[in-house]
């Protein structure tokens, strides 16, 4: 949002000007780290529905993240001054939103705040994760190496997330379309061929009668049932939001056949690639356990890393720890042994992270070769009975005229 602002700087002279910023408050503080007496602020143009934020549109993604990460590596790397490449990109980006995110980053600086403390205060764009490398970067001094780090670590992440998403993507607008065909031949043109077999008074058989009654109903009490499948929607988002609520969805996400297994090596490759990459960025075990447990995006494996950073902070080795979780498969436990044991835990962890990637995308590619075939089929079994249920008896009635 923009702001007009009249001040005074301080060798006492106006200074007249706008501002971005996301409220005025904001506005008011960034004013101020520039040695600004503020007299007067005031939106710049007054809103207007078409000019309303609306949430979904121009949000920040994790490829805005990812591109944005390779970028300030790059700029760290050809040696730029930390203000100078916030600014630069605030001026660089094409998505509006994350251009405040970065000049308000840029304006926290200028008044002597830290990289990590400023980008801190934008929880919703950089993560607990990524605030951490960043901190453990600037009392390493290899700030612009922990930004490679980030870089690499969010493209491989991203990639790899992405690829199962979009994979699970296929199959839910194929069994949405099935239902759909059906929920209208079951509406539409059902009833109207039912009613002729009705009018002839010819026997029908049970399973006719079980399609016109199922066809029946969905016309007579359709609306309820989707009313149903709303509330039930609604109840269902309203649950996740709870803890108990998340732990058992993310339970059953991961009890589902074959879904579940890959979502359980997309996690364990998410916790192997994330501490191992702040391992070897100089954060201290403990404080990498937690930070894992807290952007692992799974509630199941979240206790299991809060319960093993418990253990851990008690002296407990993190082999021993991770092997009372039934989640935590044996040869992760083993690796992790034999790295503590060799003091090379964190290229251990970065070997079994690119095994789990490499098992993820296989999985992908098993799931999306299976999926087509399969979905095709069962749909075409599923048009073509509902057909025949009624059609057969149709052309009976056609043979005995």
């Amino acid at each position: 949002m923009l702001f007009k602002y009249h001040a005074i700087d301080q060798d006492g002279r106006k200074r007249d000007g706008t501002i971005e910023a996301t409220s005025q408050e904001v506005a008011v503080s960034a004013l101020q780290r520039r040695n600004l007496i503020i007299s007067m602020i005031a939106p710049a143009e007054k809103s207007s529905f078409l000019k309303m934020d609306i949430p979904f549109l121009g949000r920040i993604t994790n490829k805005d993240i990812v591109i944005l990460s390779r970028q300030i590596a790059t700029l760290f790397e050809a040696q730029v001054s930390a203000l100078r490449v916030f600014r630069l990109l605030a001026a660089e980006v094409d998505n509006k939103k994350l251009a405040t995110v970065l000049s308000e980053v840029g304006d926290d600086l200028q008044g002597g705040s830290p990289i990590s403390k400023a980008l801190a205060r934008h929880p919703k764009v950089f993560s607990v994760f990524y605030v951490n490398m960043v901190h453990a970067g600037e009392e390493s001094g290899k700030l612009s190496e922990i930004f490679v780090y980030l870089a690499d670590y969010l493209d491989r992440s991203y990639d790899v997330s992405s690829k199962a998403e979009n994979a699970l993507i296929y199959p839910m607008f194929v069994i949405a379309v099935f239902f759909g065909v059906m929920a209208l031949m079951l509406t539409l043109v059902i009833p109207k061929i039912s009613a002729i077999l009705v009018d002839s008074g010819q026997a029908v058989p049970i399973y006719t009668q079980i399609v016109i009654g199922f066809s029946n109903f969905l016309v007579n009490y359709g609306i309820f049932v989707l009313i149903a499948l709303v509330v039930g929607g609604v109840y269902v988002w309203q649950i996740g939001k709870t803890e108990r609520g998340k732990l058992f969805l993310d339970g059953f996400k991961l009890s589902i056949p074959y879904v579940g297994d890959l979502y359980r090596k997309l996690f364990l490759a998410r916790i192997s690639d994330n501490f191992a990459t702040m391992l070897l960025s100089g954060v201290s075990v403990i404080e990498a356990i937690e930070i894992a447990s807290s952007v692992v995006g799974n509630a199941v494996f979240h206790e299991v890393l809060a319960e093993v950073g418990r253990d851990v902070r008690g002296g407990s080795p993190i082999s021993r720890a991770l092997g009372k979780h039934p989640e935590i498969p044996g040869i992760m436990v083993a690796m992790t042994k034999v790295g503590e044991e060799t003091g090379e835990l964190g290229a251990i962890l970065t070997t079994l992270a690119k095994f789990y990637n490499r098992e993820v995308v296989n999985a992908v590619d098993t799931l999306v070769g299976l999926i087509e075939p399969i979905m095709i089929v069962l749909l075409g079994l599923g048009v073509g009975t509902l057909l025949a249920a009624v059609l057969l008896p149709i052309y009976n009635l056609a043979g005995a005229i």
